[in-house]
């Protein structure tokens, strides 16, 4: 499965049918081939756009508040297999490659924290050790 951006013409209809909230933003889920969920992200209206064209997943850091190119700095990238809009239009979920582990933490997914009778705990084991993954940023 590979992904094949729409049309122009279809890209912009489709972007007319996304609902973004009061701060301009969609919910992001990427979850990989097997439906395994990643991580939940935000993107805008120029990261949505960029995703679609290009296929390399593009999401909106609300901290830092730009473009947020999935593994732009760790290398662990996220290439876009499949794309559904939910039915009000305001969540996107993405079927995407990802190389390396999802979350920073260096787990393949961010929902790793188990919530229990005893508070949280821990499901997934660090795959890549998070220094190794920012440079001990």
């Amino acid at each position: 499965m590979s992904w094949t951006p729409p049309e122009p013409v279809q890209l912009d209809n489709l972007l007319q049918k996304v609902t973004f909230d009061a701060n301009g933003l969609i919910a992001a889920i990427a979850q990989d081939e097997q439906k395994n969920v990643l991580m939940l992200a935000w993107m805008n209206k120029e990261a949505l756009k960029e995703t679609l064209m290009t296929g390399r997943v593009c999401y909106y850091s609300r901290s830092r508040k730009k473009l947020w190119r999935k593994g732009e700095t760790s290398g662990q990238e996220q290439t876009l297999l499949a794309a559904a809009l939910d039915c009000d239009g305001d969540a996107l979920l993405m079927t995407v490659h990802q190389k390396g582990v999802a979350c920073h933490t260096g787990r393949k997914s961010c929902f790793y924290q188990q919530i229990t009778p005893e508070g949280l705990r821990p499901n997934a084991e660090v795959i890549t050790d998070p220094a190794i993954l920012y440079g001990g940023n």
